[in-house]
Order: structure tokens, then C-alpha cells, then sequence
């Protein structure tokens, strides 16, 4: 994955914003206002791309067990985020599928009335 195919697949998602909220750098995927997506352009221009991902606590520790490119979330919660390294042993796969759930946890954290918004949008 590249950092093209990252912003056309985040954005392809219902409701989906992007944002620099932080500074220059940081690309924020949003929906409903919540982020579910961070990422470094510089870390991608440099070869060492990475993504903060919102994640349930027991399924952070189990990944975080399971694959060496899964960390706690960098400058972020600990307990709710993963940072996973693009070029790691995170397949391309299995990184979908992660942003997939970082979507939907955060999307299900929605109201009903938001989340039927971005639905009929």
C-alpha cells in the first residue's frame, strides 16, 4: 500500500474527512468528527510509513503479540491505538482489515441520529 491508495481507500469510506489538525505533517482521517486514521507524510516520503489505528484493548494486545510491526499507539492512547509499520510483518491484508475495524469501531461510537446521517449521505 502507498500513501495514495491509503487516502483513496480512507476516503472512499462513508462519511470519511481528512484533516491536519496537528501540524503539516500529520494526515487525519476522520468520521463523525472522530478520528480512526493518522499517518506521517514525511515517514512515507522517507520510506518508513506507519498508521496510528483506533483498536479494541484486548485485540491491541493480541496483535501487538502476534506481529513485530504492531505497537502501542505512538503519542496517542495506549490502551485504544496501535501504530503499524506499512513495510513490517503486517500484511496488506491484514492492514485493511485494520483500518476496516478502526472505521467501524469508531463509526459504531457514533449517535444513532449521526450515524444514520452519514449512512443516507
Amino acid at each position: 500500500m502507498n500513501i495514495q491508495q491509503l487516502y483513496e481507500f480512507c476516503l472512499s469510506k462513508k462519511g470519511v474527512t481528512e484533516h491536519f489538525p496537528f501540524d503539516e505533517d500529520t494526515l487525519v482521517f476522520k468520521v463523525g468528527g472522530k478520528m480512526f486514521c493518522l499517518t506521517s507524510l514525511q515517514d512515507w516520503e522517507k520510506g518508513n510509513p506507519s498508521l496510528n489505528l483506533k483498536c479494541n484493548p484486548e485485540r491491541a494486545i493480541e496483535l501487538r503479540e502476534q506481529y513485530d510491526g504492531v505497537k502501542p499507539g505512538w503519542h496517542m492512547s495506549k490502551i485504544h491505538w496501535n501504530t503499524l509499520a506499512v513495510n513490517s510483518d503486517v500484511s496488506q491484508k491484514l492492514l485493511i482489515e485494520l483500518i476496516n475495524y478502526s472505521y467501524d469501531l469508531v463509526f459504531s461510537s457514533l449517535t444513532k441520529k449521526l450515524q444514520a446521517e452519514i449512512q443516507n449521505s
